[in-house]
């Protein structure tokens, strides 16, 4: 289990961030003026928080603003089927 640090004003600000760490099975030790204050951990029986997958982000990131036009799907779409037999 790795452990993670915040600050007591990280805990008041960024709250989600903290708590998604515990969420994902890490300690977070806190820290209050500089010196160690606190430790959060998780339930021992917790399970992971799944991990949410941007894929629109992916096709923007791999394609940009293109816009294919029919015969371009198309083409793509018997190419991909053709492979497949």
């Amino acid at each position: 289990m790795s452990t993670k640090s915040a600050t007591v004003a990280d805990l008041r600000n960024n709250f989600r961030r903290v708590s998604a760490w515990i969420e994902n099975g890490e300690a977070v030790e806190i820290t209050k003026r500089g010196r160690r204050f606190a430790r959060l951990l998780p339930v021992a029986n917790a399970l992971p928080k799944p991990v949410k997958i941007d894929f629109a982000g992916q096709l923007r990131a791999t394609w940009g603003k293109k816009v294919f036009s029919q015969a371009e799907v198309r083409a793509m779409r018997e190419a991909e089927l053709g492979s497949q037999s």
